[in-house]
């Protein structure tokens, strides 16, 4: 039965965790509400001229192609903004629990603005890509690029002069297979998976808290609002991730201790 808390007041954090050495003590799955917080704007609230142009109609392999300049004016607008943001007390709660924890944490993240890797995270499976990362459309080049703005648009590979792209996943295209399979991996081991500030709509993120009910473990969602996840995980805590998050991780340290 699912609990819900909105105080910080939830039951015992460590209730139910199966045993084993095999289980992760730990799997956290963070979505767009962790960096709401920061100030990163949504995908479809960035304003002014991007209104005439739906974001469906732009972070498509056919829009690149299509009008790659265009695609490339929209990323370097969106990089300008997120690198003003900076990580939040999520953030590094998050990046606590991984120095506590290390091999028995994983993040798993559909983020693409690089703020947990800011706030000290290293155990990062990035479902939706990075957006500080540019790969070749021709080769195999790949390279983090954090110059804003970009002083060439489309920027192109050093290595062999084909146009490079955000090495994000776009509409209608496939998650990469090595990261989605480690991730299913890990929520399956996972003793405790936290879905934090994610609307629980986007798959195949959206199972992933299945996979870790149907091996055993338990769910804890954080979100300002009740999702469709609500009624099948095992506890959720309503509020902002930058407070419930960090009493949370509070509560579990001192029940481990």
């Amino acid at each position: 039965m699912n609990a819900m808390w909105t105080d910080g007041s939830w039951s015992d954090p460590h209730r139910g965790v199966r045993p084993g050495s095999q289980a992760m003590e730990l799997v956290v799955l963070t979505g767009a509400g962790v960096s709401a917080e920061s100030g990163v704007p949504t995908f479809r609230g960035l304003g002014g001229v991007w209104q005439r142009h739906r974001p469906e109609d732009l972070a498509t392999p056919q829009a690149f192609q299509r009008d790659p300049e265009l695609v490339w004016r929209w990323y370097d607008h969106r990089r300008q903004l997120i690198a003003h943001c900076r990580p939040n007390a999520a953030h590094y709660t998050l990046a606590e629990m991984e120095r506590v924890l290390g091999e028995r944490f994983t993040l798993i993240t559909q983020n693409v603005d690089g703020l947990h890797r800011e706030a000290g995270n290293q155990r990062i499976l990035y479902l939706h890509g990075d957006i500080w990362y540019v790969r070749c459309t021709h080769c195999d080049y790949r390279a983090q690029d954090r110059r804003v703005p970009l002083p060439e648009i489309p920027p192109r590979c050093p290595r062999c002069g084909a146009l490079l792209r955000p090495d994000v996943v776009w509409f209608g295209e496939m998650l990469d297979v090595p990261t989605l399979t480690a991730a299913r991996e890990a929520a399956r081991r996972a003793a405790i998976l936290l879905v934090v500030g994610t609307s629980a709509v986007v798959q195949p993120a959206a199972s992933l808290p299945l996979e870790t009910r149907h091996a055993g473990g338990r769910v804890i969602e954080f979100n300002l609002e009740p999702t469709p996840l609500t009624s099948v995980v095992d506890e959720t805590v309503l509020g902002p991730a930058g407070e419930t998050l960090p009493r949370w991780w509070r509560a579990y340290q001192a029940g481990r201790g």
